[in-house]
Parts: C-alpha cells; structure tokens; sequence
C-alpha cells in the first residue's frame, strides 16, 4: 500500500512543533529538529498512529497469546466453572512471561514486568479486560494520542507489576493488599489508563471524563474488595504509573511523531519480553 512507503521528496510535518518542513532538510527551521522526516518515514508512522487502531493491537496480541498459552497447557488446560474456564496452566503462563514475586526474585526473570499485561489466566479473565478495555482505550488515545497511550499503557502496567512483586516478596501480607507469587492480565495497564483520564480530566479535560474516570476507580476498587484472586496491588500501581505518565506527557499538549516511534519501540520491548521468558528454560 502506497501509505506504507517511505517519502522521498515533498514535504512533511515536523514531529515536534508540526510546521511544514522539507522531506531532505537536516533540521526544522521553526524548532530546530534534527531529521524531522524521520528519514521520510513520518507519514507512514503518523498514519499507523491514527488509522491502525491502538484498542485492536492490544486486544489481537493479548488474544493470540492467550491462545498460546492454552496450547502450551495442553491437557492442564482448567476447564472448571467461574473464572477458572479455559485457565491455563501456571507453568505455561510462567513460561511466556507471567510476573509476581516467583518470577521476578526466584527466577529472576525480571522483563516480566513487561510481559505479564498480554497474558490471562482464564477466559473471563481477559474477556473482561479487552472489553474494560475497549471502553476506556478509545477516551485515552483521544486525550494522549496513541503513541503516548501505548507508551503509557505498557509502562502502568510495568509500575503495576513491579509494585505487586516487590509487596509480595519484602512486604508484610496485608488484607486485600498483599502482592501476588504470580500475577497477569492487561488489567493494571488498563488501570493506567483510566489514571491517564483522570489527571486529563482534573487538568482541564473537563468535569464528566473526570467523574467518569474517577467512577471506574471506584468500581474496580469494590470489585478487587469483594473477589477473590484480585492482585489490587498491580492495580494501584498501574493506575499511579498511568496517572504519572499522563502528568509527563501533558495531555493538553499535542503528541509528536516521536511518540508514536517510542510506543511502537515500547510494543516490540513488551513482545521481546515475551521472548526472553519463553527462550530461558523452567527449573521444574
């Protein structure tokens, strides 16, 4: 597709103060920017950002590799009722990258913290979240930008993780606060988010996305209370890193095509990850 071309002549908007700047210039004359072209792939990268679509990556990863991790289960899929429908096996769910105090600190396979949001641990656990998802992604992408949200959304989810893993192995066990041996699931990158909406929404994004963000809070407040099995923790911490990033970025101001680069590069970090778990042999 013609779209999907590097340009080579005309010109293009700056990433960083968007002024019209030749495709061959070695600077911006407006800002200063070295390379502004990005070596004539700022349209491409631009138009992947916009039309490409942040909520379907994230939800086709987070799917295939569920898919994956049903495969490598193999007969120690759980097919019991509630939550624990099509779960899969806890050595498979280690072996593609889940994070926790057992991962990180006995295993060492500290990248985990990266990896862990693209897997789940049964068939409502990730229907849930790519349909949470699905709601809150879109309102974020509109506030940040998509290349600033899947920044954001892969670093709350790391602050998620790490948080819960290190509660676990230095901290005291504390009721419904108490860190998790083993955790996954996109829910505390999506907690992020709804920190994204709410610093968007308290920093003049306007008063209902902050009720609603504040709302959503709330609900996964009471839900991590009231079921068991929630690692609230990677929730907290996902919700702050997402809330942190958002007071970064500035969501009142424009997002650049360096963005969209850094949450491509971010992607592909969370996907190496992935990789890293699954070459590194088990000891059991």
């Amino acid at each position: 597709m013609k779209v999907f071309q590097r340009k080579t002549s005309g010109s293009v908007v700056c990433p960083s103060c968007g002024s019209l700047v030749g495709v061959n210039d070695d600077q911006c004359y407006v800002c200063g920017r070295r390379n502004p072209s990005l070596w004539g792939f700022a349209p491409m990268l631009k138009q992947l950002g916009s039309d490409l679509g942040f909520v379907p990556v994230v939800a086709g990863i987070s799917i295939v590799v569920y898919l994956l991790t049903l495969l490598a289960s193999g007969r120690n899929v759980t097919t019991g009722g509630g939550l624990s429908i099509l779960a899969p096996d806890t050595a498979a769910l280690v072996r593609f990258g889940a994070s926790g105090a057992i991962p990180v600190f006995v295993l060492g396979n500290w990248w985990s913290v990266l990896s862990a949001a693209w897997l789940h641990g049964g068939l409502l656990h990730i229907l849930f979240n790519m349909m949470s998802l699905r709601v809150i992604a879109p309102l974020a992408v509109d506030a940040l930008g998509p290349g600033r949200t899947m920044i954001t959304y892969v670093v709350a989810g790391a602050c998620g993780f790490l948080l819960s893993s290190l509660a676990a192995e230095f901290l005291p066990a504390l009721p419904l606060l108490s860190g998790a041996g083993i955790t996954v699931g996109a829910s505390a990158s999506v907690c992020g988010l709804i920190g994204v909406l709410l610093h968007y929404g308290r920093s003049g994004g306007g008063s209902m996305i902050r009720a609603q963000a504040t709302q959503w809070a709330i609900m996964i407040a009471i839900y991590g209370v009231l079921m068991r099995g929630i690692d609230n923790l990677a929730h907290l911490g996902g919700f702050l890193g997402g809330y942190a990033m958002a007071a970064l970025f500035n969501p009142m101001t424009r997002e650049r095509g360096d963005h969209v680069l850094i949450g491509i590069a971010s992607l592909i970090l969370s996907l190496a990850a992935i990789a890293a778990s699954l070459i590194k042999p088990l000891p059991f």
